[in-house]
């Protein structure tokens, strides 16, 4: 039986950073039976659901009467890909936050990150001073397993997908650079001063959350922009039907449109004949 799209279905959905998150989600929807197609959104957190009917059925309301089953499916599918499913306007209606609101860890690291940079500024001066290996473990750890729990989180949630972001990479990198750094220190012998990496590790991780952070405030703008054109809106549309014109909330007309049902076989046959006699005609000298 032909399919035609009923219902579209909207889920808010939260732990993506990359396009990658996108791919996977969409992934994870489309093989959910049911489902014609399932697009992402990573600016909105949110992803739309079209959904199949057979044509000539029951209406969509009667055809999708198990919509919430559905929709708990689709959610399910979400959280199994490693992200947590939200209410479809989550983020558009979260009260607007402070300009700096989620800059305290970036601070913090960038505190605990500048002792370790120091070295390699002064080392253009001519001056050649280490901090010992303890202080830059002390300095270190922090940054690479507090501040970087977040990359840890997300990675081994791509992992048990089988699949790879780019917190996994950070936190692979990372954590490589600050395990060699241990090694090393550990094993050098007494007196020696090893070179150590925990500034790259440390730095590292900063400047991915400094982007990060950067990041959410752009996808603020874009949100107030996106609810300022919603504020636009019209909450009622004029119908015009069979009993004259009567006002509907917009919503209901636009759900209540029908869906066009593909060409049968007799359309697509008469529509390719009269484009051959227009290209006939076209083709036809003049006999000038």
């Amino acid at each position: 039986m032909d399919q035609v799209t009923a219902l579209s279905i909207d889920i808010g959905i939260g732990g993506m950073t990359c396009a990658s998150c996108v791919a996977r989600v969409e992934r994870a929807l489309n093989k959910v039976p049911g489902v014609a197609q399932a697009t992402v959104n990573l600016a909105t957190e949110s992803a739309r659901v079209q959904l199949l009917a057979p044509t000539g059925g029951p209406a969509p309301t009667q055809t999708h009467q198990g919509s919430a089953s559905m929709d708990a499916r689709l959610r399910r599918a979400v959280r199994d890909a490693g992200y947590e499913p939200r209410a479809a306007d989550t983020l558009m209606d979260a009260p607007e936050p402070s300009r700096w609101a989620g800059f305290a860890p970036i601070a913090l690291g960038l505190a605990l990150s500048a002792p370790l940079v120091l070295p390699m500024l002064l080392e253009l001066l001519g001056v050649h001073w280490m901090l010992p290996a303890t202080w830059q473990f002390v300095l270190a750890t922090p940054v690479q397993f507090v501040l970087g729990a977040r990359f840890y989180k997300a990675g081994w949630s791509a992992l048990k997908n089988f699949s790879g972001n780019m917190d996994l990479l950070v936190a692979m990198g990372t954590t490589a650079g600050w395990a060699l750094s241990v090694w090393l220190w550990l094993t050098a012998a007494p007196g020696a001063m090893p070179h150590l990496y925990f500034e790259g590790s440390a730095l590292v991780v900063t400047l991915v959350l400094l982007g990060k952070w950067l990041e959410a405030g752009a996808k603020r703008q874009t949100t107030s922009a996106i609810r300022a054109l919603h504020a636009l809106r019209p909450e009622v549309a004029h119908l015009l039907g069979p009993d004259g014109e009567v006002d509907v909330p917009a919503e209901e007309a636009m759900s209540s449109m029908p869906t066009p049902a593909p060409c049968s076989r007799m359309a697509r046959k008469v529509a390719s004949t009269s484009s051959r006699r227009r290209a006939a005609l076209i083709t036809q000298p003049s006999g000038l």
